[in-house]
Order: structure tokens, then C-alpha cells, then sequence
């Protein structure tokens, strides 16, 4: 620019071209024919470009990038060692500290760390990148006890690697961020069951949260990322020194990929027969509720819980939710007014609480089927069905712990089940591999394996489908009796092998090349496995293929 401020020659800083705030969303990059763009990047007025907004999944990726780096730096200039950024929430993310801090002092600590936060956010710093030879990236991340990163960069194929930076602070470059820490006002800092939440405020928060309950409130009461099991996986992964993407790649390295697996497979064995024993002791158990959001896997997980339900001597008779959706001109509209197939009201809850009465007091009953083609419910279309005095129903779907359709059943006869993947593998102390990037991963898979649907087309309906899932789904956590964690250590290196095609499917300049080249480039760092390294009764081949509980 010359002395008054004029663009030389048409070129201009990106941010320039649009205010602040779009459509009361913050603009956080700009997309160029499908790449995103920081918005410090100069660019020729006339290059088309669009503004990438909170809106979008991709705009709220890098506003929480941006605070996490943010708060890592704040907390190294309070001398807080240790801090990592963990999963995403609906408006925040999950922030704990490794030993030997505790979660006591981390909560005990928050109030400075607050305040740091504030003021570097009010000094407005600017947001870098660098690149910088490999071995002395290592170097810098050894001396400073990053071994997550150090990992992973001994498997770097390239001779440098990219960083970012704020302040002194410096993590993997994984995306774009915000130009400076100015547009992170609002944010701020609440406790978490794991040790602290950072919540991302008004931005984030008016695009998420559908319900009045917040983040941290819906956290406090059931944390999904902070299950008994999850624990219990996260202390498992420790003792066999697999706790980060880098370290995964080390044991594919070493040949120790078998062992992975089997044992990985036989962690997810042993919790589905605790849940079948839990449901034995309890002795009055005859509905077992189960919900989880897309792709979590939760067909194969009924499966191999009604194999371990009969081990112990119960018959468990399986109910689909889907099946009681009523008649498409009955389906209730959203505000927009839309068809809204993940409202409660589009399942016909009088003729599920019939059916489940009836079949209770050992009737036999005939249950509808929902044809999906024609919009309609297919009444008394099934065998009839009948329950033994020992038998329990499985009712699954995504309402399934819904409160208006638990008020269905007596108490004392339900166990509640929410299913999801919920051990997030860092790659380093600012960016995991977020569960519900795992469920997309997997969903991409399946929907071209089973049915021929392109990679664009599943990440053009995944906002509508996670939409729904934080307003049906995610709400409902706080109701289930256990949280079954369907991740597994190794999952994603075979699901590179396929994944990874059908993401590059995605031609340029196509509305959903940023999302696939957002996921080829967290794929990018795992170590391929084959497929047919995977057990036929894993929750794996759900998406895959080739299960044996394929009927």
C-alpha cells in the first residue's frame, strides 16, 4: 500500500474485501476454488474468492485452532508446563496437562491462566508460520518435552516441516489460522471433569448450541470424553507406549501391528461382556436402550453384545427406532420448514410404547417396517415376535436415550447404552485426531463401499447430520448408565487405504474440496495397514466391509 492506505496495483490483504462478521458469523479465511486462504494473504481484487465463516465446519476448525494456540502460549507465560489441547466439544475444547501436573493444580491455576489468556488475546499478536528443517524441529520439540511431535516427526517424509507460531509457542502447522488473537475475544476458560474447558463464546456458541444447556454444563453431567472406559483405554495405551499418532506409527514400524489389533479387539471384547454381566446381575433388566450418533458404530456393537448377552443365557430381541418413523406427511418440519427426520416427534412413540407393553407381558407382536422409498410405515409387516420370561429388547436409534422415549419403560427394567469413538489420538499438544473426524472418516468409507456415495456427497450432508446430532443426540449423554467407546487404536490405518482415494475424488474447485483436503492432510501421518489384518467381528468392518455379522 502507498502512504493513505491505497491497494498498489488491485492486491490487497485478503481480509480486507469483507467486514469482520458475515451474517453475524466471524470470517475466519476465504476459500479460493476450494483451497482455504488465510485471510493475511494478499490476492488480485478481481481472484473470485468466497469468506469462511463460523458457520461452516471447516471456519470453527480454525477459530479453535487459533485459541488453542493461544491458550498453550498463554500458559507458557505463567510457566504452566504440561498443557494439551484435546477434543473438540460443541463450543469448546477439552484442556488437560500431563504429569506430573495434576488436574487439581490445572483447575487450581485456571484463574492466572485465565487472565494471561485475556491479555495476550487485548494485545491483538499476530498469528506466524515458519518452515524449518526436520532435525531441528525435533531438537526444539525434544528440549521442550513435545514427545507426541517428536514421534511423528521421525516419520516425516519430507526434509522440513511446517510450523506455527504465536509468541514463543510453536506446534505442527495443521491448517490455517486467524490472522491475530484479536478476533478471539470472548472466549474464555470453565472447569472440566478432565481438568478445564476452553470455550470458544458467542460465535461458535450461536451456531451450536441448539438446547439451552451449554457445553460445560452438558460436560459436568457426562462427560463423553471422559468415561470410565476411555480412562481405562487412555491408561491401557500408556502401558504399551502408544499414546499419539507418532507413536502408532513407531509400532506399525516395528512390526508390532498384530499385537495392536488383538489386543485392541480383545479391549473392546471384554468391556461388551462387562455390560452383558452388569445386565445379568442386575436381574430385572428387559430393555437395553442404545443411541450414538453416525458412524459410531453401533450395529456391530449390538451384535456382539446380543452374542455375549446369550453367553450368559439371555435371548435379546432387537427393535429398530427407524421403524417407527411415521408416514412422511406426518414428519415434523424444522424452523426452516424442512422434513426433520432426527426430530423426536418423527417416531411414532404410542405405537412403540404398544408394541413394547405387549411384548413385555409376552404377547406376541408383529412389528412395523418403514419403507424409506415410499415414505411409509409398513404396519404388522414382521413375524410376529414374542419375549421368553429371561428375554430383553435391544431398542436402538438415535432416540433411543431420548427422556420422552425412556418415559416409556419402567427404570428399574432399562440399562441405557450411548455408543461412540472417544479417545482422541494427539498429534501433538495442539491438534488431535477429533473424534467426530473418525466417524466422518469411517462414514466416507462405508458410503462408497455400501452405498455409492462419493466423498462429496457425504461431506456435503455431514453438517445437517452433526447438526442434528447436537440437538437429538448429544444432549441425551447425560442419561445412559455406561458410554461404550467404539475407538480403536489403529482403525484409521486401514481406513487411510481407502479413504484416501476417495477424498482425492473430489475435484478442484468443488464446494467440498477444502473439507477433503483437510482430512487427506490429518490422514497424511498414519501408517497404512492392511484391511485384511482386521478381525470379521470388529466394529471395523462396519465400514470396510467383510463382517461376519453381515446378513
Amino acid at each position: 500500500m502507498d502512504a493513505e492506505g491505497t491497494p498498489r496495483g488491485g492486491i490487497r490483504p485478503v481480509r480486507e474485501r469483507w467486514p469482520r462478521t458475515v451474517d453475524e458469523a466471524l470470517v475466519v479465511a476465504a476459500l479460493d476454488a476450494g483451497r482455504l486462504v488465510s485471510l493475511e494473504q494478499w490476492a488480485p481484487d478481481n481472484l473470485p474468492l468466497e469468506p469462511v465463516t463460523t458457520r461452516s465446519p471447516e471456519g470453527r476448525e480454525i477459530l479453535r485452532r487459533s485459541a488453542g494456540l493461544a491458550l498453550l502460549e498463554a500458559a507458557r507465560r505463567i510457566g504452566l508446563a504440561g498443557l494439551r489441547i484435546g477434543a473438540s466439544l460443541r463450543s469448546g475444547r477439552v484442556v488437560t496437562v500431563d504429569p506430573p501436573t495434576t488436574r487439581e493444580e490445572l483447575v487450581a491455576r485456571a484463574p492466572d491462566l485465565s487472565l494471561a489468556l485475556t491479555e495476550l488475546i487485548a494485545q491483538d499478536l499476530a498469528f506466524g508460520s515458519e518452515a524449518i528443517p526436520v532435525e531441528q524441529a525435533e531438537a526444539r520439540f525434544r528440549d521442550l518435552g513435545w514427545t507426541d511431535a517428536v514421534a511423528l516427526l521421525e516419520l516425516a517424509r519430507e526434509a522440513s516441516v511446517d510450523l506455527v507460531t504465536l509468541g514463543e509457542t510453536r506446534a505442527l502447522r495443521m491448517g490455517v489460522t486467524l490472522p491475530t488473537t484479536g478476533a478471539l475475544a470472548g472466549i474464555s476458560i470453565g472447569v472440566h471433569p478432565a481438568g478445564l474447558v476452553l470455550d470458544f463464546g458467542p460465535f461458535i456458541r450461536r451456531e451450536l448450541e441448539t438446547r439451552s444447556v451449554s457445553t460445560v454444563v452438558l460436560e459436568a453431567r457426562a462427560p463423553r470424553y471422559g468415561s470410565l472406559m476411555t480412562r481405562q483405554q487412555r491408561d491401557w495405551l500408556q502401558l504399551l507406549g502408544v499414546r499419539s499418532v507418532g507413536d502408532l506409527g513407531r509400532a506399525c514400524v516395528r512390526g508390532d501391528v498384530r499385537d495392536l489389533i488383538l489386543v485392541s479387539e480383545g479391549f473392546h471384547e471384554k468391556h461388551i461382556a462387562q455390560i452383558a454381566d452388569e445386565v445379568r446381575t442386575r436381574g430385572a433388566v428387559r430393555v437395553l436402550c442404545i443411541a450414538g450418533p453416525s458412524s459410531s458404530g453401533k450395529t456391530t456393537f449390538i451384535r456382539r453384545l446380543r452374542v455375549q448377552l446369550q453367553v450368559n443365557g439371555t435371548h435379546p430381541w432387537p427393535i429398530g427406532l427407524d421403524d417407527y418413523y411415521v408416514d412422511r406427511e406426518r414428519t415434523a418440519r424444522d424452523e426452516h420448514g424442512e422434513l426433520d427426520f432426527e426430530a423426536v416427534e418423527a417416531i411414532d412413540l404410542e405405537l412403540l410404547a404398544q408394541h413394547v407393553a405387549a411384548l413385555l407381558r409376552g404377547e406376541p407382536v408383529r412389528l412395523p417396517r418403514f419403507d424409506f422409498v415410499a415414505g411409509r410405515s409398513l404396519r404388522e409387516s414382521s413375524p410376529p415376535m414374542q419375549l421368553g420370561a429371561g428375554d430383553v429388547l435391544l431398542v436402538e436409534g438415535i432416540h433411543a436415550l431420548n427422556p420422552r422415549l425412556l418415559a416409556l419403560f419402567d427404570p428399574e427394567q432399562t440399562f441405557r447404552i450411548f455408543v461412540h469413538p472417544a479417545s482422541p489420538l494427539p498429534f501433538d499438544r495442539l491438534t488431535v485426531m477429533e473424534p467426530a473426524d473418525v466417524r466422518l472418516i469411517r462414514r466416507i468409507v462405508r458410503d462408497r463401499h455400501g452405498r455409492g456415495h462419493g466423498a462429496a456427497d457425504t461431506l456435503a450432508r455431514w453438517p445437517s447430520v452433526r447438526r442434528g446430532e447436537r440437538r437429538h443426540i448429544e444432549p441425551n449423554v447425560v442419561q445412559a448408565d455406561c458410554v461404550f467407546d467404539t475407538s480403536l487404536i489403529y482403525e484409521l490405518c486401514v481406513l487411510k487405504i481407502f479413504a484416501e482415494r476417495y477424498l482425492l475424488e473430489v475435484p478442484r474447485g468443488h464446494p467440498q474440496r477444502a473439507a477433503a483436503t483437510r482430512l487427506r492432510a490429518l490422514l497424511a501421518p498414519f501408517v497404512p495397514i492392511e484391511p485384511d489384518q482386521v478381525p470379521a467381528t470388529s466394529i471395523l468392518r462396519e465400514f470396510v466391509g467383510g463382517s461376519a455379522f453381515t446378513d
